[in-house]
């Protein structure tokens, strides 16, 4: 890793650091606001594929969230860049409130299967279908590889296990475009005028948020909600840089210790 440099930039998780659903992490409004007055630019990364980048802007504005749209930086637009650089025609797995982020992008006679969190989808007929494109020799893209998220009534599958019984099934491997791949995280960071080194990231994934980040080479700091698990701290190497109980918490210590 290359030697710390002045914080400038900080990266936020949105689903389970901010809020569950419609529920706010408590004191997690407040302490935005102190992160904004502090001399950091602060971007939202997040691999919520359940809804589109507008809908979900709309709910962080509803929960009284102080978010403006270029700031936010979703795996649904890394995966649309994706499609666009390879100009192939996806089978879209994906749930129908994040269609809207697809819109414009040829789907008929599919050439490529694209997977996000669909769980209207995830049934016998659609994912035989996928598995068929994929023996014909079409890639399999995945938005992200979460293993499982947190909702309101506990936490629930993510699109990673289907994704691998897609890959298993195949014998084949997914193109990952979501966090935790280091060109996510790059590509989060572009345009703020920051390098990694200048970077952290706060999340309550272990995997996706905090070891994808530390891979890129920023600081990482995880939060004990949302999916956070006793002990989760100990599954990545090396550690997170910091767990602390949520965001005011993880706010507390950037204007503390890193500023």
């Amino acid at each position: 890793m290359a030697a710390r440099r002045a914080l400038k930039a900080v990266l936020v998780d949105l689903s389970g650091t901010l809020h569950i659903e419609d529920a706010v992490v408590p004191g997690a409004q407040e302490a935005l606001k102190r992160l904004r007055g502090a001399s950091v630019i602060v971007r939202f990364v997040t691999n919520t594929t359940k809804e589109s980048k507008q809908d979900l802007l709309e709910r962080l504005r509803k929960l009284e969230f102080d978010i403006s749209e270029n700031e936010i930086f979703t795996s649904l637009t890394a995966a649309r860049s994706l499609l666009e650089q390879k100009q192939i025609r996806p089978m879209l797995l994906v749930d129908d409130q994040a269609l809207s982020d697809f819109k414009g992008i040829q789907t008929s006679d599919p050439n490529a299967v694209v997977i996000g969190l669909a769980p209207e989808q995830f049934h016998y007929q659609i994912l035989n279908q996928a598995f068929r494109l994929l023996l014909d020799g079409a890639p399999l893209i995945a938005i992200h590889k979460a293993r499982y998220y947190k909702r309101k009534d506990g936490l629930a599958l993510g699109p990673g296990p289907f994704v691998t019984a897609l890959e298993y099934a195949t014998d084949t491997k997914a193109t990952v475009v979501g966090k935790p791949e280091k060109t996510f995280f790059l590509e989060a960071l572009r345009g703020t005028g920051c390098e990694p080194e200048e970077a952290v990231m706060i999340g309550d994934d272990c995997r996706d948020d905090v070891g994808g980040a530390q891979d890129v080479g920023m600081l990482g700091i995880l939060v004990k909600t949302g999916k956070y698990r006793a002990s989760d701290e100990d599954k990545i190497n090396p550690p997170p840089y910091l767990t602390c109980e949520s965001f005011p918490h993880a706010v507390d210590h950037i204007l503390q210790h890193l500023l």
